[in-house]
């Protein structure tokens, strides 16, 4: 799954999240929803150790065949 691929999936799943809080602004839902998962690429790719959140970068894929 390449970095665009993941993106939409974060959205798909933050835009649901948006559409069950009943939200009835549907306008500003689809650009919520990309604001959200590029913000979760943002924290996914981010390495932080200062009590706050820690998250290691993502290994590289290789397909076993």
């Amino acid at each position: 799954m390449n970095e665009q691929d993941l993106r939409d999936c974060f959205a798909m799943f933050a835009l649901a999240g948006l559409l069950m809080r009943g939200n009835n602004k549907l306008i500003e839902i689809p650009e919520g929803a990309y604001a959200i998962a590029d913000h979760m690429l943002e924290v996914r790719n981010k390495v932080e150790d200062d009590g706050g959140i820690t998250t290691i970068k993502k290994r590289k894929y290789v397909r076993k065949d």
